[in-house]
Formats: C-alpha cells, structure tokens, sequence
C-alpha cells in the first residue's frame, strides 16, 4: 500500500491503518522516547501519549513531510514537554524545601535505562555520567545531540524534524559535542580528585 493511501486509512479511522501504524513506529518512537527520558515506565508513558496525539491529530496531517518525520517531531516534542515538566517539579520541591513544607526527591537515580541500542557502555555509572551531562545542554543542543548521536539519525532526519536548516543543525551538534566534552572532563576530573 502507498503511503497516501496508509494516510488516507488513517485518516479514515480504519483500525487496522492504526494496527499497522503500531507495529511499524511503536519500537522507533520508544527508542526516540528513552534517548531524551532515559528510564523506561516513563519512555514507555511518553511513547503512549505520542500515538494518542496521531491518533488525534492524523486528521490535520498536510503531508509536508513524510509521515515518520511527523511521528518523530510529535515524540520529540513531547519529551521535551516531559522534561520541562519534571524539572518544574524539582523546582517546585526545592522551593518547598526552602520554605520548611517538604523534603525534595533525590532524583539523582532517575536515569535508570543503560541498554538503549544506541548507547553501547561498559558501565552505567559511565552511562550515568553521560546521560546527566546531556541533561545540563541547552534543549536546542540537547535535542539535536540526541538525535544524532543516541537515537543514530541522520542529519537530514533531523532537518525534518527540528526544521533548522543543515547548516544550523551542523553548528549547534558542533557546540554540543564541545560542551559535553567539557562537561564529562569537569566530571571525571572531579570524580577522580
């Protein structure tokens, strides 16, 4: 079947176009999911709330871009939105703490998933190290980092789903590879000091 015409069974509601949508993207939009939100209940949360939204929005789909890319940007968008929230909430226990009303949650552990396929480590503490030093880039950095680097797409790929152009998407991988640099030998430095 062509793509249009998959598009078109989506669009129509037919459930055994979503059927084959699941089997086709449930796996890729997990991995996407845990290359930004490294524990796996909330990637598999995210992955979910990533197939409710085509679900809602496939309707409103115009076709500039291929399917995939689309699925992808919506899954991006929403471990963005995740992690915003969460660090929103840190925030908010921080400040509760502050004031005396409660003791914040150590999230220290939070990166609980070290096997995604794109992150091949001998060890989770290294894994550990990495995926919070990630965390502290700016989000522009930080997505396209992870795209390319952990999630192994292309940059035309991320092109597609960021909308920057290449050239942009070059420079900031470039300040994002510079930055981790420095950051992991901050780490390792204070680790063996």
């Amino acid at each position: 079947m062509s793509d249009k015409a998959f598009i078109y069974q989506l669009k129509q509601g037919k459930q055994a176009a979503f059927s084959q949508l699941l089997d086709d993207y449930q796996q890729r939009v997990f991995s996407t999911c845990i290359s930004f939100v490294p524990n796996k209940e909330d990637a598999e949360d995210i992955a979910q709330e990533v197939f409710l939204e085509v679900f809602k929005s496939i309707a409103n789909f115009k076709g500039n871009s291929k399917l995939s890319t689309w699925i992808y940007r919506i899954a991006t968008n929403k471990c963005l939105e995740f992690i915003r929230k969460k660090n929103t909430k840190k925030r908010f226990a921080f400040m509760q703490a502050i004031m005396g009303t409660e003791i914040p949650i150590d999230k220290t552990s939070y990166f609980t998933e070290f096997n995604h396929p794109g992150v091949v480590l001998e060890n989770k503490e290294k894994s550990a190290i990495i995926f919070k030093a990630i965390n502290t880039l700016p989000e522009t950095q930080r997505v396209i980092f992870t795209l390319a680097k952990i999630d192994g797409k292309s940059y035309q790929e991320i092109v597609e789903i960021t909308g920057k152009s290449l050239s942009s998407v070059e420079s900031v991988l470039f300040r994002a590879k510079k930055t981790l640099k420095e950051k992991l030998a901050n780490f390792y430095k204070n680790d063996t000091s």
